[in-house]
């Protein structure tokens, strides 16, 4: 269990340092070219180009958005993201994408526990706050406060879906 609890810690203190470490650099990127300097962020700059929302999140917004890693993308179903991307599907894909997003700049230190955001998509994300760390619906936050020109982003383990479309 104490095991357990320090790995959680340390993982958390590394994912905020390497959200530091980024922040001054990511301040003079709006979230789009924040998000494709990222390694770990390629499947979701596919998507938002795939959705056509490219130059939304160019804006001058504020936005906060919930950045999904490739490895969130790579755990849905098989064949969903595939699924998601073809032309057919964008209205799908726009709704989940614009569910991580909400207008405004919310950092970590705005969330409260059981706070509830309403996204662009126009549904409502549940915030948890918990000894082991900060929950978007059942995403961990696992890099927070990366600042950019336009918004803020919080890097999430999850893919979340609306509940419209759960």
């Amino acid at each position: 269990m104490k095991t357990q609890k320090l790995k959680v810690f340390v993982f958390g203190v590394m994912a905020m340092v390497l959200a530091m470490g980024s922040t001054v650099k990511s301040q003079s990127k709006d979230i789009v070219d924040l998000a494709v300097g990222n390694d770990g962020l390629i499947t979701l700059v596919a998507a938002v180009k795939a959705g056509g929302l490219v130059d939304v999140l160019k804006s001058d917004g504020p936005f906060t958005v919930f950045a999904p890693t490739d490895e969130a993308f790579a755990a849905l179903p098989e064949g969903t993201l595939e699924s998601l991307l073809k032309p057919e599907n964008k209205d799908q894909l726009v709704a989940i994408l614009k569910y991580h997003v909400v207008s405004g700049k919310i950092m970590s230190t705005d969330l409260s526990n059981g706070q509830k955001a309403t996204t662009v998509q126009g549904e409502k994300i549940k915030v948890a706050i918990k000894s082991g760390g900060v929950k978007i619906e059942n995403a961990n936050v696992v890099a927070a406060d990366v600042k950019a020109k336009n918004g803020v982003v919080h890097v999430i383990d999850a893919v979340i879906l609306p509940p419209s479309m759960r």
